[in-house]
């Protein structure tokens, strides 16, 4: 996998690509800290994986994602971000945008969300879900069986598999195959964000 990071700030560019050296599935990291550096390298590297800070400097991360989806329909592009407005958010939808990360996520949180969007997945850090259409959450949740609304209620409660397995009298390889199922109907990536759709917008 060749990776990209593009921020204006060094020590949060090389923060990032330290967590990256001793990755064996990251061919390199690439680092620039302005939309002409990034393109440059887009044009010549052709990165699998962008990481973009959505504010550099006067500079609108946005901007490069949507010029480099033209220049290489085959890169991702995850924003890097301490806030999102809803603005930002729907224009970012509009562009095709990949995933997102907030900048204070869990060195796991961002190796996850950099995997699941290289298979094609996108990702939404669980502190911004809530820009995606909640009313729709709840239709999607009518879809669920009653086992499945008990494992997803378990979720919101923090549960591990093998704490939801004991509440509700079932295997732990039955509660994982309920928790995928209902990542899948939901349309989700991750069981963070079933927990917080669960405790901030879902009735279930």
């Amino acid at each position: 996998m060749r990776l990209l990071i593009v921020d204006d700030h060094f020590l949060v560019r090389n923060g990032l690509a330290s967590l990256f050296k001793d990755d064996k599935n990251i061919e390199y990291v690439k680092e620039a800290c302005n939309i002409d550096e990034g393109i440059n390298i887009i044009v010549k590297d052709k990165p699998d994986i962008v990481l973009v800070d959505l504010r550099l400097g006067k500079e609108d991360g946005l901007d490069l994602v949507l010029r480099g989806k033209k220049i290489n329909e085959k890169s991702k592009f995850i924003i890097l971000t301490t806030f999102i407005s809803q603005e930002n958010f729907l224009r970012a939808e509009q562009i095709g945008l990949d995933g997102y990360i907030i900048k204070d996520a869990f060195s796991e949180d961002i190796f996850y969300a950099i995997n699941a969007v290289s298979r094609g997945k996108k990702y939404y850090d669980p502190s911004i879900i809530n820009y995606k259409n909640p009313s729709k959450k709840d239709t999607m949740v009518e879809s669920l069986t009653s086992r499945e609304k008990d494992v997803l209620r378990e979720l919101g409660k923090g549960y591990s598999n093998e704490e939801i397995a004991k509440q509700l009298y079932i295997s732990e390889n039955t509660v994982k195959k309920h928790v995928s199922n209902v990542l899948a109907k939901l349309n989700i990536n991750h069981r963070a964000q079933a927990v917080f759709l669960v405790n901030n917008h879902l009735s279930c």
